[in-house]
Parts: structure tokens; sequence; C-alpha cells
């Protein structure tokens, strides 16, 4: 985890083919929030998509780096005071041996705050 500590993963399940469902717990108390912002801390777009890459990469059993991100909608502000648990639905496909691309939606309750599709390659 290159975010020590930033979150939690309470469930990580694998729904279907290539589908994957993850619950995961943000760590209010993190440093990052002390910074981004100050009383009123919001989850830092990057460190979402970290915590995709993350889940990805204990799915797949492998490190990855991303190459390419497309579709990148953040549609409502993260606060981990008021929302700490996410739901990230994740969709695995391509080429699992060179490119894989992910599919993310992720929200909170019944907003949807972020979804993207992120490309990596293994390394």
């Amino acid at each position: 985890m290159l975010l020590k500590d930033f979150y939690t993963v309470q469930k990580l399940d694998n729904v279907s083919e290539g589908k994957y469902n993850a619950i995961v717990k943000l760590n209010n108390q993190h440093d990052i929030f002390k910074g981004h912002f100050p009383g009123n801390p919001v989850t830092p777009g990057v460190c979402m998509m970290q915590i995709i890459k993350e889940l990805s990469q204990e799915i797949l059993g492998s490190s990855l780096f991303m190459t390419n991100s497309s579709n990148v909608k953040f549609m409502a502000l993260i606060n981990p005071d008021v929302h700490p648990v996410l739901r990230l639905e994740l969709e695995i496909s391509g080429n699992l041996e060179t490119e894989v691309k992910v599919k993310n939606t992720t929200s909170f309750e019944d907003t949807v705050a972020l979804k993207l599709t992120n490309t990596y390659k293994k390394v």
C-alpha cells in the first residue's frame, strides 16, 4: 500500500467473470486530510486512483503501471468524516498477460462519486 493506513479493504468479492466489488473504509485521521483541506477534508482524486490500482493489483496478483486514464469523471466530493465507507465496482478486461483495462465506479450510499477507465501494463 503506497498510502500507509489511508484506507482498509473491508470486502473484496468476485461477483462474476471479470467483475469485482470492493468495500473500503477511509481513515479520516490520515495526515493527507490535514492538508486537503484543513477543517473540510476532501479525498484527493489521485488517492482514489491509487486505491483502484492497488485493488486491481490485489485481484490480478501482479504489479501494474498505469499507461492511460480516460473518461475520468469526479462527480461528488468524498468527505471522509461524512462518508468514510466507499463501494468500488471494478470491471477488468483485456489481455491479462500484457495490457489490462479497469473500468471503475466508486460510490457512497446512493451517490456516484467517481467513474473512470484506466489502462495498465503488468510490470
